[in-house]
């Protein structure tokens, strides 16, 4: 057993066995039960001794809980990206190179260290950098501007006006060298966002405002209509042309694609607003070709009740009512109508506001032959123009002999009141004639 009671009990009775013979000879009559008996007394004593003994712990048990108490949680070092942690970890060259080979190449790991270093990798937002697109990725392409690492060029920034479903390839080739502007700060990888439209789009205003202020005529394609008007690309921006300034014809879907001349009516760079007109651009070319007294072909685009509107060149002009007939007209649909060729004269023009009055009374050659019989109104109408402006300027020549009678004859009046102040006569009596003479 080894429990500490019976182990303590049979070494007592070990030391007094030398002390009792005479009990010891009783008990163990012969020698071969003594020699048992001490062998089973010391196998015994062996057992109690294991028992009075401390336990031992293992070395495994030992290192698991020395383990679990020194353990700390380590401080992880942030970096600012990418090339920061690998240039903290960088321990130099480990290839030792021969002072012979460095001086064969003309190049060391010292010299390379001194060429990157004076070397400025300073690329800021907004910053204008030259680079070189080098391959297409993830819908975009990747272009080298000689930075740490090769900066990305996204498909909407591209271009200034993308058309729809128009890819990377079709806007930017490999290996075109180009102005780039960068648009972010280096991310975790150390690259840069950067941008072409940015650029387009400054030097497209530029453009913009320039032509503003030269006042000239230029022309543009439409992109889309819609219930207002039209969208013009002028330099890559989206203008906007009002229904109202389009000449000659209605803002529908045959429209987009065509091209037109076009002028500004508004430009607000803050606001992004462009604003154009066709029919500025039309009428300042066509008053330069037309006068008054001119008479030309149209055609009747809409009546209303004071008159109908006649597209001419290209322009809208307004034939009156009053202007149609030397007669009195009750019913302007039995005279014209919609799509019909007329031809008629002009009678005075607006070039600052692109307005035309027309006239085909002037070209009757009896009053009310537009009513009668139109059709011999347009076949004599230039030599009936002609005699109305024989008439006409013999009517002006005759004004103008009037006024300078009436000129002469204000002025011998006013000579022969100077001699009279002058002979002694009262003012009373010189403004007296000079009452009568303006009465």
């Amino acid at each position: 057993t080894n429990s500490a009671e019976p182990s303590l009990a049979s070494f007592h009775l070990l030391l007094l066995l030398p002390n009792k013979p005479s009990r010891t000879i009783h008990l163990l009559s012969s020698s071969r039960r003594r020699m048992k008996l001490q062998a089973a007394l010391i196998a015994l004593f062996s057992a109690s001794a294991e028992g009075f003994m401390s336990p031992i712990v293992s070395p495994s048990t030992t290192s698991l809980h020395s383990t679990a108490v020194e353990a700390r949680p380590k401080k992880q070092t942030q970096y600012a990206n990418r090339f920061e942690k690998i240039k903290a970890g960088y321990k130099g060259p480990q290839i030792k190179i021969e002072q012979a080979v460095e001086d064969e190449v003309g190049f060391s790991y010292a010299s390379f260290a001194d060429a990157v270093a004076a070397t400025d990798y300073a690329f800021n937002r907004n910053d204008i950098v030259k680079g070189t697109v080098v391959q297409y990725d993830k819908g975009g392409c990747i272009v080298d501007i000689g930075a740490k690492a090769s900066a990305y060029l996204p498909l909407q920034e591209a271009t200034l006006f993308q058309e729809q479903g128009q890819s990377i390839e079709g806007i930017i080739d490999i290996d075109e060298e180009r102005q780039f502007e960068i648009i972010s700060e280096e991310d975790e990888n150390g690259q840069l966002l950067v941008s072409i439209r940015r650029i387009q789009y400054r030097e497209a205003w530029d453009k913009v405002i320039a032509k503003q202020d030269s006042d000239e005529v230029f022309e543009a394609e439409c992109v889309s209509v819609n219930r207002g008007g039209a969208i013009f690309l002028v330099e890559g921006l989206r203008a906007f042309l009002p229904g109202s300034h389009l000449t000659g014809r209605l803002p529908d879907d045959d429209l987009v694609g065509q091209t037109l001349p076009l002028k500004f009516l508004e430009v607000n760079q803050e606001d992004n607003k462009l604003v154009v007109s066709n029919r500025r651009a039309v009428v300042e070319e066509q008053m330069a070709e037309l006068s008054r007294g001119d008479v030309i072909d149209g055609i009747v685009k809409a009546l209303k009740p004071y008159g109908a509107f006649v597209e001419v060149g290209g322009m809208s002009g307004l034939l009156h009512i009053s202007q149609i007939s030397m007669d009195r007209i009750t019913d302007l649909e039995q005279v014209l109508q919609p799509g019909q060729k007329i031809k008629c004269m002009i009678i005075d023009h607006d070039k600052v506001n692109g307005r035309i009055a027309l006239s085909t009374k002037t070209l009757e050659p009896e009053p009310g032959d537009m009513i009668k019989d139109p059709a011999r109104v347009y076949e004599m109408a230039d030599e009936t123009a002609r005699v109305y402006l024989e008439k006409q300027e013999a009517e002006r020549k005759k004004r103008e002999a009037s006024a300078k009678d009436i000129v002469l004859g204000l002025g011998d009046a006013l000579d022969d009141l100077s001699v009279g102040i002058e002979g002694g006569e009262s003012n009373d009596a010189a403004s007296d004639n000079l009452d009568s003479l303006l009465n």
